[in-house]
């Protein structure tokens, strides 16, 4: 839909990628460890685009930032299991993270690289997990839904129930647009959104025993769904959802009232650019967001 790699799509005033304004920001709120979840053979271009400055980069309390690579491959799967011939499409979102759990030693936070969440998202999520339980708890940064929209076309969001600041699941809508009374819906369904629905971005935070759970739900997507098939994905909260439901876990939202933006669409570039130079000129970032 873009017609590019959204992830390395400089946008910012001097080329910057959304994926750098969101590590400038979680650095900000307290954040000192970066993982970067790449497919083989793209670790020198990342050190080139980021890596390389981020491990130069130091943070306001003067502590250097650990920049580490995982990486997503077919291969890493259960040697059990065997890789449906032809098949080229990645396993998803779930199986990204589940290949960074050798590097990730402590409560952590997920993204995605090209969206844009905003300072506040990691400053709420930061003090969130200094007190996550080992076990248990996790945390989501929901965002209203008149605020995710793309003037491109239709998007796809995950719509939250959330009762008295919980979680309580989270149904996907894959087809969100505007109709022509200017309301709401999914296009797919036929139903009817409000605006004010809170919706999930993929900003979450476990503790490092989601691991676990992970890994048990991702074997389990192998055995039922990948058989055969040359795209079916395990997704990150189609695994939150199926462990709430399991009654294994309790999902705090965090309510966000900040205008996420990301580049769905090629039509979205532009408005996104703008934005951000807006940033700038507002003093939310500086000019250069590494000191360069």
């Amino acid at each position: 839909r873009y017609g590019g790699d959204k992830q390395t799509d400089g946008l910012g005033p001097h080329g910057e990628r959304l994926m750098e304004y969101s590590i400038y920001d979680a650095v900000r709120a307290g954040f000192r460890k970066v993982v970067l979840v790449l497919k083989p053979g793209m670790e020198e271009t990342m050190d080139r685009l980021i890596g390389d400055r981020l491990r130069a980069f130091r943070a306001p309390d003067g502590m250097p930032v650990r920049v580490e690579y995982a990486f997503q491959s077919l291969d890493r799967i259960p040697e059990t299991f065997q890789i449906p011939e032809g098949r080229v499409k990645p396993f998803g979102t779930g199986h990204a993270l589940l290949c960074a759990a050798d590097v990730v030693d402590g409560p952590f936070c997920v993204i995605n690289a090209d969206d844009y969440y905003g300072p506040e998202a990691y400053a709420a999520m930061h003090g969130a997990l200094t007190g996550l339980p080992a076990s248990g708890r996790a945390v989501m940064v929901g965002y209203v839904l008149r605020n995710t929209l793309s003037k491109g076309g239709t998007v796809s969001r995950g719509i939250c129930d959330v009762e008295d600041g919980i979680l309580r699941g989270v149904t996907e809508r894959l087809t969100i647009g505007t109709a022509e009374d200017g309301s709401l819906r999914d296009f797919a369904s036929g139903t009817p959104l409000s605006p004010d629905d809170i919706v999930s971005m993929n900003l979450w935070g476990f503790a490092p025993s989601f691991f676990d759970a992970l890994r048990e739900r991702f074997e389990e997507f192998l055995r039922e769904r990948a058989v055969g098939s040359l795209t079916a994905e395990c997704q990150l909260p189609t695994v939150v959802d199926a462990e709430m439901r399991a009654g294994r876990l309790t999902v705090s939202v965090l309510r966000s009232e900040a205008s996420w933006f990301g580049v769905t669409y090629r039509e979205d570039r532009e408005t996104v650019v703008e934005d951000l130079r807006e940033l700038h000129r507002r003093g939310v970032y500086p000019e250069g967001l590494w000191g360069t």
